[in-house]
């Protein structure tokens, strides 16, 4: 079942992208993207990362790198939200998102090298394209838009310390799981509240 989904949103995303790109092809003032595509993209990629982050989370390797993704992410987001946001909340927001996912990373760092892992260097395409989508915002769209992706992120990473704390083979990195889940719960519990307004 869980297949079934990623490739029905995978699918999904290739005929958005699709879409997008003929969009941008006949129209020269906006050959970037559109809102409603980014929209989409970004809700698909929700469904794709909890459902990765509940099958990824279950080895210390797929662990290890939707982590290390999540933190990038995350960081890189949070650096856009201070030089983007419209909102002095959003501003403030972002500013801690890249302090507790930098300090996040740099503490998982000792383990996963303990574990023998190597975490990734650069974004996956599904997080690029999250990343795409908030430089193609503007304005006040760039605050919901920021919103939103924080909260699929979240809930993502959520899934993902939850999974491997409950089920990893690596005790350390379980410990380190156990340790993010109440930061990334807070996190989340935050950003909602910020969305609601």
């Amino acid at each position: 079942m869980k297949h079934a989904l990623i490739i029905c949103a995978a699918a999904s995303a290739l005929a958005l992208s699709a879409c997008q790109r003929q969009e941008a092809a006949t129209n020269d003032a906006n050959p970037g993207q559109t809102a409603p595509v980014n929209a989409a993209q970004d809700a698909i990629g929700a469904v794709v990362g909890e459902t990765s982050a509940a099958t990824m989370g279950a080895t210390t390797g797929g662990f290890v790198n939707a982590a290390a993704m999540s933190d990038m992410y995350e960081i890189a987001a949070g650096k856009m939200a201070q030089a983007k946001g419209q909102s002095a909340v959003v501003k403030a927001f972002g500013k801690k998102m890249v302090e507790h996912h930098t300090a996040m990373m740099n503490g998982m760092k000792p383990m996963v090298m303990a574990a023998g892992e190597a975490p990734p260097t650069e974004l996956d395409q599904r997080r690029k394209g999250m990343l795409d989508n908030l430089t193609a915002a503007n304005g006040a769209d760039f605050d919901r838009v920021y919103l939103a992706q924080q909260v699929a992120a979240h809930e993502e990473a959520l899934t993902l310390m939850k999974t491997y704390g409950d089920g990893g083979q690596n005790a350390d990195l379980k410990a380190g799981a156990m340790k993010a889940m109440p930061k990334v719960q807070m996190h989340l519990d935050e950003v909602r509240k910020l969305q609601m307004g």
